[in-house]
């Protein structure tokens, strides 16, 4: 599950840009290429779920199950875009052959796989992907501004809708036994035209692992330790077959 990682980014966009006293109005529409436009506004974060029959403790999993998703709240984000597919093969090839920037392990002499370009990349760490971002004008998204392009405004658990579907992702129960082409989900694309933001492999996101605002849940994994990333992979057996690690709340972290 763990080396699943990918990368998602998103652009920038400022109220204003004040320069000799002209004033540059954004955002432009279109979007940017290869992006969309998360619209300015609040969006339901987190959850209030609570494991009642306390299934993650029969199943062994390592943290509690919902209580860093505590406590569910409203937050005002200013608009965004981010891009529309995972980062590519073919894209950070791009990157580590302008950069000379060290490849992921499966790029065999700096190469892709045979029909691998187009899916995503993976055994990114965040470092890597922190510096692919500054490479193409763009930075990692916050955990917020990723979890409300992937649930939308109504507090949805999926991108695209309330009820696990393994059809509109590539999970461990989708019959697939390995990562896809990024978009090969379009019944799974979120409410604002992201793919893969449940499924497929797990994305970086800019943040250190904290607990919400007036969340009482303490693990000695908060602070400055490790960055969260988010989106569930497609792998697993046994418990990592569960729907709750594709649901758009669901927090995991990792050192960076």
């Amino acid at each position: 599950m763990l080396k699943r990682l990918s990368l998602v980014f998103i652009l920038v966009t400022l109220s204003g840009v004040l320069l000799s006293s002209c004033f540059l109005k954004v955002p432009v529409e279109p979007p940017p290429l290869g992006m969309v436009v998360v619209p300015a506004g609040k969006f339901i974060r987190g959850s209030d779920r609570v494991d009642e029959h306390q299934q993650g403790n029969e199943l062994g999993t390592l943290k509690p199950w919902y209580l860093d998703e505590h406590p569910q709240h409203e937050l005002h984000l200013p608009l965004f875009y981010i891009d529309r597919y995972e980062v590519t093969n073919s894209e950070y090839k791009q990157f580590i052959d302008e950069t000379q920037a060290r490849p992921p392990v499966y790029f065999f002499g700096r190469g892709i796989p045979t029909g691998r370009d187009h899916f995503p990349v993976t055994d990114v760490n965040w470092h890597q992907a922190l510096r692919y971002c500054e490479w193409r004008g763009k930075r990692l998204p916050s955990e917020a501004e990723w979890e409300k392009a992937a649930r939308g405004t109504d507090g949805r658990e999926f991108p695209w809708g309330s009820d696990y579907d393994n059809k509109k992702l590539n999970a461990g129960d989708s019959g697939f036994g390995d990562i896809v082409q990024v978009g090969s989900f379009p019944e799974g694309e979120s409410s604002y035209g992201a793919f893969d933001l449940s499924g497929n492999v797990w994305e970086w996101t800019a943040d250190w692992y904290q607990a919400y605002p007036g969340g009482d849940y303490k693990t000695d994994l908060f602070g400055e330790k490790q960055k969260v990333f988010r989106g569930g992979g497609w792998g697993g057996v046994g418990d990592y077959l569960l729907s709750l690690f594709f649901c758009g709340a669901f927090r995991s972290s990792l050192a960076p």
